[in-house]
């Protein structure tokens, strides 16, 4: 029922929302039970989806990406694929955690032929992964509850707040905004 409500609503202009991106995998063990029901019936309702891995310090970059590679099947339409990164492995160093990152980044692009995005918080980023070569990927900023970006570099996505409400959804959620136009996004999205 949620996804057919949120097409009705999007159909009606009483939501604005265009994409939705589910979290999929976790780690090299955990996949969210909801995903393969949710990431279907976005499609089916005729939003543009993605799917997102949330970084692990309890296991390496490679196993995490191999997970999500057997796991996620992208199709043409959908988002790259989202590396979700809030938190830095205590047990390596900031070089070592940024060459981790990178490891992951790099085996998911190789096998979906597109660059992932990178999500992270606006201070995470600037302390980790703020270095040049983190510029090459489309960046997701989560900045919560401020009127506009204060990063000051490029971005595609900005997660304004953790506390959203909209008409067409119960509760509260995250919410967020493409830097773009509508084509602009579906030209982001995974081709042919």
């Amino acid at each position: 029922r949620l996804w057919d409500t949120l097409a009705e609503h999007a159909r009606i202009k009483e939501c604005p929302i265009r994409f939705v991106v589910m979290k999929a995998t976790e780690g090299s063990s955990l996949i969210d039970e909801n995903f393969y029901s949710n990431f279907r019936q976005a499609r089916e309702n005729g939003f543009i989806r993605g799917a997102y891995h949330f970084w692990s310090v309890k296991s390496g970059a490679t196993d995490q990406a191999r997970y999500f590679i057997r796991k996620v099947r992208l199709e043409e339409g959908d988002l790259p694929p989202v590396l979700d990164v809030e938190h830095k492995n205590s047990d390596l160093t900031d070089v070592q955690f940024r060459d981790s990152v990178l490891r992951w980044l790099d085996i998911v692009e190789k096998h979906y032929h597109v660059k992932p995005i990178m999500y992270t918080y606006y201070k995470f980023k600037m302390q980790y992964l703020g270095d040049a070569v983190f510029n090459k990927y489309p960046y997701w900023i989560a900045h919560y509850y401020v009127d506009k970006v204060e990063y000051q570099g490029s971005w595609k996505f900005w997660q304004y707040t953790d506390a959203g409400r909209l008409p067409c959804i119960k509760g509260l959620g995250d919410l967020d905004i493409y830097n773009g136009s509508l084509s602009d996004l579906q030209e982001l999205c995974i081709g042919e």
